[in-house]
């Protein structure tokens, strides 16, 4: 299908509403913008939370943040911290947030079809305590993700009762695709050999901290 051939374009807010309808009072009154037992409880359990950031000029971004259980620091109702471990070093989500402070969380907790919303405003901190109080392997952290909560709400299971994530029927085969080197080599036509970037990824993945 070419972009031609897509039908009509929904472009107001009442347009939309007259398709989908309203949402019920209980959908809107679930964000009680704060982190309180039930938040914490569920981020003490989450190993995992996607980052959405926009830089300055609108362009949108989606990170994973990937740790221990517990690896995301809630300081108090309002405020919870990101450890920020080595990476590719392009630092879209830090250099996104430091033009845009406006982000967005998505927290999941393996084997839970619900999921933790938090929205909020966020900066980059370098605190020397606070970086120390979250090292692995006696690792720090250089940098530090604070967000200041402004929206907090569990959202239901649909997606991924859909989406079966959890179910180890629907797992895919990682051999069903071809290796992250393999990709890199072909979407960039690399004049390397592939054995090199696959042995440099490897190696890359050995050194998480």
């Amino acid at each position: 299908m070419t972009t031609d051939a897509i039908g009509e374009v929904i472009a107001t807010r009442e347009a939309l509403r007259a398709i989908v309808g309203e949402p019920a009072d209980l959908v809107m009154r679930k964000d009680i913008g704060r982190l309180d037992e039930h938040c914490r409880a569920f981020i003490a359990r989450s190993p995992f939370v996607l980052v959405g950031t926009s830089g300055a000029d609108g362009f949108c971004d989606v990170s994973p943040r990937g740790d221990a259980p517990g690896f995301a620091r809630v300081l108090d109702e309002r405020t919870l911290v990101l450890p920020e471990r080595p990476g590719n070093k392009r630092t879209d989500t830090l250099t996104n947030i430091i033009d845009n402070p406006q982000v967005g969380l998505l927290f999941l907790v393996p084997g839970v079809e619900e999921t933790l919303r938090v929205n909020g405003r966020a900066r980059v901190v370098r605190d020397s305590a606070l970086l120390a109080s979250m090292a692995v392997n006696n690792k720090p952290p250089l940098l530090a993700i604070v967000v200041e909560v402004r929206e907090s709400y569990l959202h239901c299971a649909k997606a991924f009762k859909r989406a079966r994530l959890w179910d180890a029927d629907s797992q895919v085969l990682r051999t069903e695709l071809p290796s992250l080197a393999r990709i890199i080599y072909d979407q960039l036509q690399l004049d390397c050999e592939l054995d090199d970037l696959e042995r440099g990824v490897a190696e890359g993945y050995k050194k998480l901290y």
